[in-house]
């Protein structure tokens, strides 16, 4: 009914990270704005449905189709709007250092199930890969990962990574 109502122009998808791509997917047809909290999808298939969505409401109405944001928020802090400003006028390659450490998730956390949260590097790590997109002001053009090894005594190793981002204008950063 939500979707189905014409003076609704706009959804706030805010729902358990599986649910999203599919609720992206079904509002874009509908023809409704979206703010999707992240991530935008868990998995390939859910990006796939949510690009195939925003496509075909992009060329029913390509003046003002419906637009997507994922919220991403750590871009518009202003400490990082500082320092973007003070990246502005840096035209060399960049190296950027992002350490987190968000404290434990137990095992039976919804976001921890790769099926409902996607993992903790899904669920979380895509807010500083954004961040470090934006402060680099250029596309990603390659990504290396890893994660923690296997380790006896040690529940969960899939929500410790390192990732290596190389960006477009041959900056790189470490997360």
């Amino acid at each position: 009914a939500l979707l189905a109502n014409a003076a609704i122009n706009s959804v706030a998808i805010v729902t358990r990270h599986d649910t999203h791509a599919r609720f992206v997917a079904q509002a874009l047809q509908a023809g409704k704005h979206v703010f999707v909290e992240k991530p935008l999808a868990i998995d390939q298939f859910g990006l796939e449905a949510v690009r195939a969505a925003y496509d075909a409401a992009q060329s029913r109405a390509p003046q003002v189709g419906p637009q997507v944001m994922v919220g991403f928020n750590r871009r518009f802090s202003s400490q990082v709007q500082k320092m973007k400003e003070l990246l502005g006028p840096v035209k060399e390659p960049k190296s950027f250092i992002m350490t987190m450490n968000a404290g434990a998730i137990p095992a039976n956390h919804w976001t921890q199930d790769n099926a409902v949260g996607g993992g903790r590097i899904i669920g979380e790590a895509c807010h500083f890969i954004d961040l470090m997109r934006f402060l680099a002001g250029c596309p990603i053009v390659s990504v290396q990962a890893r994660r923690m090894g296997d380790a006896p005594g040690v529940a969960i190793t899939e929500d410790k990574a390192s990732i290596t981002l190389g960006f477009e204008d041959g900056s790189f950063g470490s997360i």
